[in-house]
């Protein structure tokens, strides 16, 4: 088992979810606006939603290496593809941050849960993304391929609720802070360019 794989997943998840997305911007601005406890409720909703990506990559990718290593092979090279275009609309993007709160309605906590859950799992993007990313992360030639790709669901919906939740903990200071620092969209968005990058050509070149 190759622990240095895990923990380069780790790494790499941590970069994404600190980074400014639809997600975390989501978590912040429903934290600013109705209280941190329904911030974690929208975590917990759009968390929830990542077992379904998970379950639905993890027997299909595990289907097609059983049957063509060549198919796992154009699965890879494809990945790569859309992580270099997801790097490419990131650097196309602004890189200037707003988080606003004003005239958003009120929602309960169960509302804020199921609406994360829900635009989780109807994000088909999502799958494509995990189709993509999970695969250079393989770690274990005798452990079955479903589990491994669960154990990275795990670590990935593990990591991504630390850090999620802490967004939505620390969103009034995050929401000032961001107002005094407009270079810091600048680096969070050449943080991700890098890690999409940086992914892509490892997932290339890897066995």
């Amino acid at each position: 088992m190759a622990i240095n794989l895990l923990v380069s997943f780790v790494i790499a998840t941590s970069a994404l979810a600190i980074a400014p997305g639809p997600d975390n911007i989501y978590v912040v601005l429903q934290s600013i606006t109705h209280g941190k406890k329904y911030g974690l409720a929208t975590v917990c909703g759009l968390i929830s939603g990542c077992l379904v990506h998970t379950t639905i990559v993890a027997f299909g990718v595990s289907v097609l290496i059983k049957e063509n290593t060549w198919l796992f092979l154009g699965i890879k090279i494809l990945g790569a593809i859309y992580l270099l275009y997801l790097a490419y609309n990131v650097f196309k993007s602004s890189s200037n941050l707003s988080i606003e709160g004003n005239g958003v309605p009120r929602k309960t906590m169960f509302q804020l849960f199921k609406q994360g859950f829900i635009m989780n799992v109807l994000n088909p993007k999502v799958s494509l993304f995990f189709l993509s990313f999970f695969p250079a992360f393989l770690f274990s030639s005798t452990i079955s391929t479903v589990v491994q790709f669960y154990i990275l669901g795990g670590l990935f919906m593990l990591t991504s609720f630390i850090i999620f939740s802490g967004l939505a903990l620390l969103s009034g200071s995050i929401s000032m802070y961001l107002k005094q620092h407009n270079s810091v969209g600048v680096i969070l968005k050449w943080l991700q360019i890098v890690v999409f990058i940086a992914i892509a050509t490892y997932l290339v070149f890897s066995e």
